[in-house]
Protein backbone atom coordinates (compact mmCIF):
# COMPACT_ATOMS: atom_id res chain seq x y z
CA UNK A 1 0.00 0.00 0.00
CA UNK A 2 2.79 2.40 1.04
CA UNK A 3 4.48 1.94 -2.14
CA UNK A 4 1.26 2.32 -4.91
CA UNK A 5 0.33 5.49 -2.62
CA UNK A 6 4.01 6.99 -3.71
CA UNK A 7 3.46 5.93 -6.87
CA UNK A 8 0.60 7.91 -7.63
CA UNK A 9 0.96 11.07 -9.47
CA UNK A 10 4.09 10.18 -10.69
CA UNK A 11 2.53 11.73 -14.37
CA UNK A 12 2.20 14.91 -13.24
CA UNK A 13 5.70 14.84 -11.49
CA UNK A 14 7.30 13.09 -14.48
CA UNK A 15 6.26 16.34 -15.88
CA UNK A 16 7.88 18.62 -14.18
CA UNK A 17 11.00 16.81 -14.38
CA UNK A 18 11.82 17.50 -17.91
CA UNK A 19 10.06 21.03 -17.68
CA UNK A 20 12.86 22.53 -14.89
CA UNK A 21 15.20 19.65 -14.67
CA UNK A 22 16.56 18.51 -18.21
CA UNK A 23 19.62 17.51 -18.45
CA UNK A 24 21.68 20.85 -19.67
CA UNK A 25 24.94 19.39 -20.51
CA UNK A 26 27.30 21.52 -20.09
CA UNK A 27 30.13 21.56 -18.30
CA UNK A 28 31.15 22.98 -15.12
CA UNK A 29 33.58 23.91 -12.59
CA UNK A 30 32.89 23.02 -9.15
CA UNK A 31 33.93 26.31 -6.53
CA UNK A 32 37.29 25.84 -4.68
CA UNK A 33 35.17 26.25 -1.83
CA UNK A 34 32.94 24.00 -0.79
CA UNK A 35 32.08 21.38 2.47
CA UNK A 36 30.92 18.00 3.25
CA UNK A 37 27.35 17.71 5.03
CA UNK A 38 28.70 17.45 8.46
CA UNK A 39 31.48 20.25 7.87
CA UNK A 40 28.52 22.56 6.33
CA UNK A 41 27.02 21.99 9.76
CA UNK A 42 29.49 21.95 11.78
CA UNK A 43 30.32 25.58 10.19
CA UNK A 44 26.33 27.03 10.44
CA UNK A 45 26.12 25.97 13.99
CA UNK A 46 29.88 27.92 14.77
CA UNK A 47 28.73 31.05 13.34
CA UNK A 48 25.07 30.89 15.55
CA UNK A 49 27.53 30.46 18.46
CA UNK A 50 29.32 33.57 17.67
CA UNK A 51 25.81 35.43 16.59
CA UNK A 52 26.69 35.40 12.93
CA UNK A 53 24.89 33.47 10.06
CA UNK A 54 26.31 32.48 6.28
CA UNK A 55 25.90 34.82 3.78
CA UNK A 56 26.19 38.78 3.21
CA UNK A 57 24.11 39.61 5.35
CA UNK A 58 24.04 39.47 9.52
CA UNK A 59 21.00 40.40 11.71
CA UNK A 60 19.50 39.26 15.18
CA UNK A 61 16.51 38.36 12.82
CA UNK A 62 18.67 35.62 10.30
CA UNK A 63 20.73 34.33 13.56
CA UNK A 64 17.45 33.55 15.21
CA UNK A 65 15.75 32.34 12.29
CA UNK A 66 19.07 30.40 11.46
CA UNK A 67 19.07 28.47 14.78
CA UNK A 68 15.17 27.64 14.02
CA UNK A 69 16.06 26.00 11.12
CA UNK A 70 18.87 24.04 12.44
CA UNK A 71 16.64 22.45 14.71
CA UNK A 72 14.62 21.58 12.02
CA UNK A 73 17.17 20.21 9.51
CA UNK A 74 18.39 17.88 12.89
CA UNK A 75 14.64 16.88 13.34
CA UNK A 76 14.26 15.81 9.77
CA UNK A 77 18.07 13.67 10.29
CA UNK A 78 16.34 11.93 13.42
CA UNK A 79 13.03 11.07 11.78
CA UNK A 80 12.66 10.95 8.46
CA UNK A 81 12.54 7.44 6.19
CA UNK A 82 13.12 7.15 2.71
CA UNK A 83 10.19 5.41 0.54
CA UNK A 84 11.51 1.82 -0.01
CA UNK A 85 11.11 1.80 -3.52
CA UNK A 86 12.76 5.52 -3.68
CA UNK A 87 15.83 4.15 -1.47
CA UNK A 88 15.71 0.78 -3.75
CA UNK A 89 16.18 3.05 -6.47
CA UNK A 90 19.34 5.16 -5.08
CA UNK A 91 20.74 1.88 -3.52
CA UNK A 92 21.30 0.85 -7.04
CA UNK A 93 23.09 3.92 -8.46
CA UNK A 94 26.79 2.30 -9.57
CA UNK A 95 27.92 5.75 -11.79
CA UNK A 96 29.80 7.89 -10.34
CA UNK A 97 28.17 10.76 -9.78
CA UNK A 98 29.01 14.23 -7.24
CA UNK A 99 25.63 16.23 -5.92
CA UNK A 100 26.87 20.09 -5.38
CA UNK A 101 24.01 21.70 -3.24
CA UNK A 102 23.89 25.26 -3.21
CA UNK A 103 22.60 26.52 0.57
CA UNK A 104 22.39 29.06 3.12
CA UNK A 105 21.92 28.17 6.88
CA UNK A 106 19.31 31.22 6.88
CA UNK A 107 17.23 29.07 4.01
CA UNK A 108 14.42 27.80 5.46
CA UNK A 109 13.62 25.76 2.49
CA UNK A 110 17.09 24.10 2.47
CA UNK A 111 16.64 23.58 6.27
CA UNK A 112 14.12 21.40 5.46
CA UNK A 113 15.03 19.64 2.34
CA UNK A 114 19.36 19.04 2.11
CA UNK A 115 19.01 16.93 5.16
CA UNK A 116 16.83 14.58 2.82
CA UNK A 117 19.10 14.76 -0.06
CA UNK A 118 22.08 13.81 2.21
CA UNK A 119 20.07 11.00 3.40
CA UNK A 120 19.62 9.55 0.10
CA UNK A 121 23.33 10.10 -1.23
CA UNK A 122 24.37 8.23 1.75
CA UNK A 123 22.32 5.04 0.34
CA UNK A 124 25.03 4.92 -2.76
CA UNK A 125 28.84 4.52 -2.57
CA UNK A 126 28.95 6.13 -6.16
CA UNK A 127 26.98 9.90 -5.05
CA UNK A 128 29.32 12.49 -3.19
CA UNK A 129 27.53 15.71 -1.69
CA UNK A 130 29.29 18.98 -1.96
CA UNK A 131 28.04 21.88 -0.49
CA UNK A 132 28.47 25.27 -1.41
CA UNK A 133 27.29 28.84 0.16
CA UNK A 134 25.37 30.99 -2.11
CA UNK A 135 26.60 34.51 -1.29
CA UNK A 136 30.22 33.14 -1.67
CA UNK A 137 29.75 32.04 -4.85
CA UNK A 138 27.34 34.23 -6.97
CA UNK A 139 29.03 33.46 -10.62
CA UNK A 140 28.56 29.95 -10.04
CA UNK A 141 24.71 30.31 -8.36
CA UNK A 142 24.06 32.64 -11.65
CA UNK A 143 24.39 29.56 -13.59
CA UNK A 144 21.39 27.94 -12.18
CA UNK A 145 18.53 30.86 -11.22
CA UNK A 146 15.40 30.35 -11.12
CA UNK A 147 12.88 32.28 -13.32
CA UNK A 148 15.83 34.88 -12.72
CA UNK A 149 16.24 34.41 -8.88
CA UNK A 150 18.82 33.17 -6.49
CA UNK A 151 16.68 30.99 -5.46
CA UNK A 152 18.01 27.59 -2.82
CA UNK A 153 18.77 25.18 -2.13
CA UNK A 154 19.97 23.87 -5.53
CA UNK A 155 20.72 20.49 -6.09
CA UNK A 156 23.25 20.31 -9.03
CA UNK A 157 24.07 16.16 -10.17
CA UNK A 158 27.43 16.08 -12.14
CA UNK A 159 28.94 13.25 -13.89
CA UNK A 160 32.87 12.35 -13.44
CA UNK A 161 33.67 15.17 -16.53
CA UNK A 162 31.43 17.65 -14.00
CA UNK A 163 28.75 17.72 -16.93
CA UNK A 164 25.36 18.38 -15.55
CA UNK A 165 22.96 15.30 -15.49
CA UNK A 166 20.26 17.53 -13.90
CA UNK A 167 19.75 20.21 -11.21
CA UNK A 168 16.89 20.31 -8.60
CA UNK A 169 15.28 23.12 -6.74
CA UNK A 170 14.60 24.99 -4.98
CA UNK A 171 11.41 23.85 -3.64
CA UNK A 172 8.94 20.44 -5.00
CA UNK A 173 6.28 21.81 -7.27
CA UNK A 174 3.52 21.01 -4.95
CA UNK A 175 5.09 24.21 -2.86
CA UNK A 176 5.94 26.23 -5.51
CA UNK A 177 2.10 25.90 -6.09
CA UNK A 178 1.47 26.48 -2.72
CA UNK A 179 3.20 29.45 -2.33
CA UNK A 180 1.97 31.03 -5.80
CA UNK A 181 -1.95 30.61 -4.07
CA UNK A 182 -0.80 32.07 -1.48
CA UNK A 183 0.63 34.98 -3.35
CA UNK A 184 -2.55 35.34 -5.14
CA UNK A 185 -4.90 35.06 -2.17
CA UNK A 186 -2.65 38.12 -0.75
CA UNK A 187 -0.54 36.40 2.44
CA UNK A 188 1.60 38.49 3.61
CA UNK A 189 5.59 36.69 3.41
CA UNK A 190 5.08 35.91 6.94
CA UNK A 191 1.95 33.99 6.62
CA UNK A 192 3.29 32.57 3.72
CA UNK A 193 6.46 31.04 5.49
CA UNK A 194 4.23 29.60 8.22
CA UNK A 195 1.65 28.17 6.17
CA UNK A 196 5.03 26.69 3.73
CA UNK A 197 7.09 25.49 6.93
CA UNK A 198 3.74 23.70 8.14
CA UNK A 199 3.20 22.07 4.76
CA UNK A 200 6.57 20.60 4.88
CA UNK A 201 5.45 19.09 8.71
CA UNK A 202 2.44 17.77 7.04
CA UNK A 203 3.72 16.43 3.78
CA UNK A 204 6.57 14.86 5.09
CA UNK A 205 8.33 15.26 2.03
CA UNK A 206 6.21 12.96 -0.01
CA UNK A 207 6.10 15.66 -3.02
CA UNK A 208 10.17 15.57 -2.84
CA UNK A 209 10.38 11.46 -2.73
CA UNK A 210 8.61 11.24 -6.03
CA UNK A 211 10.45 14.29 -7.74
CA UNK A 212 13.49 12.18 -7.15
CA UNK A 213 12.28 9.43 -8.30
CA UNK A 214 11.18 10.54 -11.76
CA UNK A 215 14.90 12.07 -11.62
CA UNK A 216 16.61 8.97 -10.84
CA UNK A 217 14.36 6.96 -12.95
CA UNK A 218 14.75 9.07 -16.19
CA UNK A 219 18.52 9.01 -15.12
CA UNK A 220 19.23 5.49 -14.94
CA UNK A 221 22.32 3.82 -13.12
Amino acid sequence: MVESCFFANLARANQRMFEINHPVSEKITIPETYYSYSEYVALVEFLLSEGKVTGNQQSESLVEYTRLNMHRLHRWEKTWQPNPALAGRFRAINQPLTWVVISEGWCGDAAQQIPVFERLAGLSQSIRTLYVLRDDNPAFMDLFLTNGARAIPIVICLNTANEVLWKWGPRPQEAIELLSRMKSEGLDDAQRKKELHAWYAKNKHQALEKELYQLISAQGS
